[in-house]
This record gives structure tokens, sequence and C-alpha cells, in this order.
């Protein structure tokens, strides 16, 4: 088994220590653990601050592409965690996340929580994911 981290040029840098990705090599396939992603744009700033849309198609789009670096798409995820601040604005989540995960056979497996806040002002929602890819 051989463990590697990558950030993909595709996405902002992440926003402190840590890396977008670790990526498990299991032979005829691969685990891709995603950190959790957030609407941050490349300076740092808030994507759509109070706005969970467009903050939740910022996040599906950054997962797209993270996964795509791996050979990977949205299909290929197997769990995915997500943190909001408001329950209320769960129905925008949930409007925008069904529309990505719309071509999949089935659901991943899933976590939902509220939380009373994110590591930056503005922020509404957090998705971290498992895919597997290859194999």
């Amino acid at each position: 088994m051989n463990v590697t981290y990558l950030d993909p040029d595709t996405v902002p840098a992440p926003a402190a220590a840590y890396t977008h990705t670790a990526r498990v090599d299991m032979g005829t396939g691969a685990m891709i653990f995603v950190s959790g992603q957030v609407a941050l744009d490349e300076e740092g700033k808030v994507v759509g601050e109070d706005d969970m849309t467009a903050q939740t198609e910022h996040i599906f789009a950054g997962l797209t592409a993270i996964l795509a670096a791996h050979g990977g798409t949205l299909a290929d995820i197997v769990n995915i965690r997500t943190f909001i601040t408001d329950m209320e604005l769960l129905p925008e989540h949930g409007a925008v996340r069904r529309r990505w995960l719309a071509d999949r056979p089935a659901p991943p497996t899933s976590t939902l929580v509220e939380v009373t806040r994110l590591f930056r002002q503005g922020l509404l929602a957090e998705v971290e994911v498992v895919a597997v890819v290859g194999g």
C-alpha cells in the first residue's frame, strides 16, 4: 500500500496546514480522502457569503476538480460528510447536492451535522469525501 498527498493545481491552495487529498493506492484501485472543502476563492475570500446555494455550488465544483486530478468523478464518492452552520439552510444545500450527484447509481453513505461555526466567518458549509477510483 502506498500513500501520496496531493494539492491539485485545479483548486486554490489549502487555507491552512493541511493537504487537499491523501491517495491510498491498493493495487487495482485507490481510495481518495478529500479534506473538507469550503467556498473560498484563490485569494482566500468567501464565495457567496450568506448564500448556501452559491457556496455549495463552489464546493461541488472544487470536489469535481480534485477528484478529476486523481482520475475520478463525483460518481466515485463512497462517503460524504457535511458540516453546515444552520440547519434551516439544508433545503438549499440539499438541492445543489442532489443535482451534482444525480448521475450516480445510488447515493453515497452520508453524515450531515450542524455546527456552531466553521473556521472562517461567512462560511456556511464544509464537505469532505472519500472516493474509490480505478479497479
